[in-house]
């Protein structure tokens, strides 16, 4: 079902279901003697789930060898490449004597639980309700303890989630690394450009932002989203990418942070794969994605009046 201003979602469903997508290449990137990445909680979050196709494919049962964009190690590449990245941002920033952390859509992110931050940080996590619930219940039955103050925030981000970001301690005054990871196609236009307005609002100068760009936008919609979908349907997953994301001209990230004060750093996702020692998978459908860019962003505080 295409989705709507006022729809709504679990971890089973719709723009949810694509967080336990990625918690489960989070998790196969972690299993066996010589893990890629360490996240413990990924696995039994992605059971708790309970989406069928999932669970099938941490268990063994979907074989994901007769396609290459599809194969274990091309997802764990994948995805062992985009959650180093964004680790080290948070241990960058937090060595840059950052305290405060906001994930934006944080899904099944397992970074308030699992990183090690300095003490005195507070890490506030923002999704739907019903997906800070249920994370916040399977990871405290699991017994897992948050390595920093964790105040989780449930508010669609449609909604005035600047003002219940601040209702729970967040500190305008005081620097912010942001991250809004595997997010941005999910927003209409319009909404993407507001949510960095209202991240640049709430940033102290110093605060510091993570996220990705496509430098062309459409990447994901028309047939691309058809290859897309086909490549769910053959994980088991039965979800249209096009009912998922927003078709429309929209902001290119890098320039619209450039021209509201942000000094960003750009890190091609090439060079992120050779950087972990992997090379770029020579695949039709990862062709469409070999000029993202991960994106790193330093507010500098008001140069002008332009934006105010």
């Amino acid at each position: 079902m295409p989705r709507t201003q006022e729809d709504s979602w679990d971890l089973a469903s719709s723009v949810g279901a694509t967080a336990t997508m990625v918690a489960t290449s989070r998790a196969l990137a972690a299993q066996g003697p010589d893990p890629l990445i360490d996240d413990p909680f990924a696995d039994p979050l992605v059971r708790a789930v309970g989406l069928a196709p999932f669970v099938r494919i941490l268990d063994g049962e979907v074989s994901l060898d007769d396609h290459p964009a599809l194969n274990r190690r091309t997802r764990a590449e994948q995805i062992t490449v985009r959650t180093r990245y964004f680790d080290d941002f948070f241990t960058g920033a937090t060595e840059a004597g950052i305290r405060q952390a906001v994930i934006l859509a944080s899904g099944l992110d397992t970074r308030a639980y699992r990183l090690r931050w300095p003490a005195g940080t507070v890490v506030y996590e923002i999704d739907q309700p019903q997906v800070i619930d249920f994370k916040t219940s399977a990871l405290a039955r699991l017994g897992a303890a948050p390595t920093a103050q964790r105040r989780a925030v449930g508010i669609d981000l449609r909604d005035d989630w600047p003002a219940a970001l601040r209702e729970s301690g967040f500190e305008v005054d005081q620097p912010t690394a942001w991250s809004a990871e595997g997010l941005l196609p999910y927003l209409p236009p319009e909404a993407q450009d507001r949510l960095f307005d209202d991240i640049t609002a709430l940033s102290a100068p110093g605060s510091r932002l993570a996220t990705e760009d496509i430098p062309d936008p459409g990447a994901l919609t028309g047939e691309h989203a058809q290859r897309i979908s086909e490549r769910w349907r053959r994980l088991g997953f039965d979800l249209d990418a096009a009912d998922l994301f927003y078709p429309g001209e929209r902001s290119i990230v890098v320039d619209y942070l450039a021209d509201h004060d942000w000094q960003v750093t750009l890190f091609p996702v090439r060079d992120l794969y050779q950087r972990n020692g992997f090379e770029f998978p020579d695949d039709e459908m990862m062709a469409e994605f070999a000029e993202m860019r991960y994106v790193s962003a330093t507010w500098r505080g008001r140069t002008d009046d332009s934006h105010s």
